[in-house]
């Protein structure tokens, strides 16, 4: 796994991140990591991540998407609007208590 920068097209711009992986099949893809990348840590040259299909409309020939939260892409620490990929209440209260001991 390898990360790349790509632009979408017309008429939206942007730095998108992408990840370029190899599937359990022997198929190399690309597949993009949803979110803002400052929240994206834990993705290194060898990282083993799980990919789920779904296209992203303005970046050109990706149809696979990281799922947050599995193996080693580290899901969002968010305490609201929590995504259907991110993190669970029983968590946040975990790390809640975390951070007052």
């Amino acid at each position: 796994m390898s990360i790349v920068i790509i632009t979408p097209k017309k008429p939206n711009s942007a730095r998108r991140r992408v990840v370029k992986v190899k599937l359990s099949t022997g198929k190399r893809t690309r597949a993009t990591v949803p979110g803002e990348y400052e929240k994206r840590r834990g993705l290194k040259h060898y990282s083993k991540v799980l990919v789920r299909g779904g296209r992203t409309r303005d970046l050109v020939g990706l149809k696979y998407r990281v799922v947050l939260g599995k193996l080693d892409a580290l899901p969002f620490i968010r305490k609201t609007s929590r995504s259907k990929y991110g993190v669970r209440k029983h968590l946040l209260r975990l790390l809640d208590d975390d951070d007052e001991a």
